[in-house]
């Protein structure tokens, strides 16, 4: 689509950027994704399953030289009570103190949790911060990851997007989106954690399962989501860019089966999970984002019922939040301690 050159609200006539729409238009864009009549039906039957395997969470500390910070090396049964690692971090001396403000954060595409230490700015700040490893994902970018996915793989383009994609119970985001969840379960349990301070955040792929959990979960207090996928099948229309490409690709391979992947990802699509939010969010977006359409960020945003804010940054690419936007969030948590 070809994009339109819009100014930049509160920028000079000289600076200009390049985006799929004008920003009036992002701000009323309706996104065109159906919600199935049993999509609340058939999350709740999900997550119940999986809740058969009573929430715990296994805790080993780590050494690292970081004198500022205590890691501990975890694990919490996930979907099918299949378990999942990821790192716990906070001030030392951090599980001996009740009442703690809780942070758990979701990982990006590709992402794996990576090795301790590679973000500080939350356990820093004097929140706990538990970090969710994505099963089967780490081995494209970053550290690496350390949770296997135990499940068939059937035949899909590379990468996860359509990972089992021809059923809604093989998907892989059903795994990955539940597993997500049995986070919030599993930490909810930590005697040292404030129950009612317990927040998600995540950005790309992270910020979306932000959205996934934190639209509904009843442990939950507020969502930070950034550069989210919503929308997919509006990305597929308009980005030639990973991940939006692996569909792209598997259905020039599958052309017959347009239909059931766009009602299979109609039931995993974060757009369907804001139109049934009950807490609040603040949203980020990056209107230069070559990975992820605005459009499809706004999509969220514009369906989400719960109380909400976006920050807009015009000339931000697909990056992770910096320091600038990750002071705004710490910012807009104080409401909430």
């Amino acid at each position: 689509m070809q994009g339109a050159w819009i100014m930049a609200s509160g920028e000079s006539a000289g600076r200009i950027m390049l985006t799929g729409m004008e920003r009036n238009e992002l701000d009323k864009f309706s996104p065109q994704v159906n919600l199935p009549a049993d999509f609340v039906t058939f999350w709740s039957n999900t997550l119940l399953e999986s809740r058969q395997t009573p929430a715990h969470i296994q805790l080993q500390q780590v050494n690292t030289p970081i004198e500022t910070v205590e890691f501990y090396d975890v694990s919490f049964p996930g979907f099918a009570g299949e378990s999942i690692k990821g790192w716990l971090a906070g001030a030392p001396g951090f599980t001996k103190r009740e009442g703690q403000p809780l942070i758990v954060e979701y990982l990006g595409y590709g992402v794996g949790r990576g090795v301790p230490g590679e973000r500080l700015f939350w356990p820093s700040a004097g929140y706990v911060h538990l970090i969710m490893d994505s099963r089967g994902q780490g081995g494209d970018c970053g550290t690496g990851g350390a949770t296997p996915d135990p499940h068939p793989a059937s035949p899909h383009a590379f990468g996860f997007f359509t990972l089992g994609v021809e059923n809604r119970e093989t998907y892989y985001f059903r795994r990955l989106i539940t597993d997500a969840h049995r986070a919030i379960d599993a930490a909810a349990t930590l005697n040292f954690i404030d129950p009612k301070r317990i927040f998600v955040a995540g950005a790309s792929q992270g910020g979306t399962l932000a959205v996934c959990v934190g639209a509904w979960h009843q442990s939950v207090r507020a969502a930070l989501s950034d550069l989210a996928l919503g929308n997919v099948m509006y990305g597929v229309s308009h980005n030639n860019h990973m991940p939006y490409r692996e569909v792209q690709r598997y259905l020039r391979a599958y052309p017959d089966r347009y239909e059931q992947v766009e009602t299979t990802l109609s039931y995993f699509d974060a757009v369907n999970f804001a139109r049934q939010a009950v807490h609040p969010a603040y949203f980020s977006v990056s209107l230069s984002d070559e990975y992820v359409p605005p459009a499809c960020t706004y999509s969220i945003f514009n369906e989400w019922i719960g109380d909400k804010r976006m920050e807009v940054y015009p000339f931000n690419a697909h990056d992770n939040p910096n320091l600038h936007h990750l002071l705004k969030q710490h910012a807009w948590l104080e409401q909430f301690c």
